[in-house]
């Protein structure tokens, strides 16, 4: 069985709902994978070397990631060197501005792993809406028969 795992953070709960999304999606696929939905901080590298994919996700936060996702990358990168080289991933990225600063940042990062991003970020500006909403369930459901389709 395939293993997908979301990391993400939220203060204000709209990334928590996206992740939730997420998680959703990939469940109701039913594709034969398993989901681990962690938060950033309660997420290690156990858990990154348990995956065959991961999914991001983060607030906007003065143009960067959100400190928590940073701290995972930081508490991981090392670590994980040589043991996670193209490791599928995606992100999505709930932002107040243009999310742009976010994306950049956790790319460059992502790339030291080095990772292998499947599709391009999910950003959504203002407001969460149902848009967002259907588009993560999406998201989560399209890594999922990746995974199983042995596209990533």
């Amino acid at each position: 069985m395939k293993r997908l795992l979301i990391i993400y953070h939220s203060q204000g709960g709209s990334t928590e709902q996206l992740a939730e999304a997420v998680e959703q999606g990939a469940v109701e696929s039913g594709e034969p994978v398993e989901v681990r939905r962690l938060g950033a901080f309660d997420a290690g590298l156990d858990d990154l070397l348990w995956a065959d994919a991961v999914i991001f996700g983060t607030p906007e936060n003065f143009g960067y990631m959100a400190g928590a996702i940073k701290d995972f990358l930081d508490r991981t990168y090392y670590p994980a060197q040589g043991r996670v080289e193209g490791l599928a991933y995606a992100l999505f990225v709930k932002a107040d501005n243009d999310g742009s600063g976010a994306v950049y940042h956790f790319e460059r990062i992502a790339s030291g792993y080095p990772l292998k991003r499947v599709c391009e970020p999910l950003i959504f500006k203002g407001d969460l809406t149902e848009f967002a909403i259907a588009e993560c369930r999406e998201l989560g459901g399209t890594l999922a028969a990746g995974l199983v389709m042995g596209v990533f």
